[in-house]
Parts: structure tokens; C-alpha cells; sequence
């Protein structure tokens, strides 16, 4: 774990990393409990590691396959986090995990209203605009782009 970035800047051929939550819990002698907060330090220190490499990072696995409330909530977390997409362990984890990392249509929307108000403000000579009653400015731009990017990859599939 204190060797994150030296590990997800190693090689060019690693392209994601996998958080082993499991044994991340078992090195900390730490509780599973929900929300995860005796593994906050260590899920956000790979978060940025993978992040400061440019390399797709998976939340871990949720072990209790019949806690469908727990696994969403984790999902959620994972999502909120930062997490790319979580690792599985059974069949019935598959669709929500999808549902809770695929953009909404709201925010597929938002992104587009995003992206359109930012290039006409662009094109106007400004670097700034407001959408929604909130400012936005070149890093929402690319924020509001990889989120349609996510969005036509999974239509792609």
C-alpha cells in the first residue's frame, strides 16, 4: 500500500488496478464493517496512486452475496469515491454493479448541456459559463466528456 504509485507507474502494460479489500482488512486487523472506514486511508491512498498514473482503478469485492442493500450502498461508496467499477463475486452483483457505475440520463444530459453551454461561451471569447445556476469552466468540461465517452462505450458493447 506505501508503494502504490511505484507500482501503478511500474509499466505501461499495467492498465488497472484491483484493491484487494479482503486483505487490505486482514493486514489492518481491521473490521468489516459498513462504510468502510477502518479501509478509508488505504482505499484513497490507491485511489490517488491510480489516478497520478492514469490508470483505471476497481474498488473490491463485497463478500456477503445475499446483503443486496450492503452491496449497493458499497457500490455507491465505491462510485462516490472515485472507483472505476468494482469487482464481483457472483452473478447476482452484475447488474446493479453496472447500474450504480453507468452514468444516469440525467447526468449523460447534464454533460451534454455541460459541454454545449461551455463551447458557445468558448466561442464568445470566454473561458467561464454557468449552467444549471452553477459556474463551470474547462476541468467540468472534461469531467462532462468522459462521462459521455462512458456512456457510448457501454452503448458500444
Amino acid at each position: 500500500m506505501l508503494s502504490a504509485l511505484e507500482i501503478a507507474s511500474s509499466s505501461e502494460r499495467l492498465a488497472v488496478l484491483v484493491m484487494g479489500t479482503n486483505d487490505l482488512a486482514k493486514e489492518l486487523q481491521a473490521a468489516h464493517v459498513p462504510g468502510r472506514l477502518p479501509l478509508q486511508q488505504g482505499l484513497g491512498l490507491c485511489l490517488l496512486a491510480a489516478r497520478a498514473a492514469g490508470k483505471v482503478i476497481l474498488d473490491g469485492v463485497y463478500n456477503d452475496i445475499k446483503d443486496e442493500a450492503g452491496f449497493l450502498a458499497e457500490c455507491q461508496q465505491g462510485r462516490d469515491l472515485g472507483f472505476d467499477g468494482k469487482t464481483l463475486i457472483h452473478p447476482s452483483q452484475v447488474d446493479p454493479c453496472n447500474t450504480t457505475f453507468a452514468p444516469s440520463d440525467e447526468a449523460i444530459e447534464k454533460a451534454g448541456r455541460i459541454i454545449a453551454a461551455f463551447e458557445e461561451a468558448e466561442a464568445e471569447g470566454r473561458g467561464v459559463v454557468t449552467v444549471d445556476g452553477r459556474m463551470v469552466e474547462n476541468l467540468h468540461v472534461e469531467q462532462a466528456r468522459r462521462t459521455l465517452a462512458i456512456s457510448q462505450a457501454i452503448d458500444a458493447l
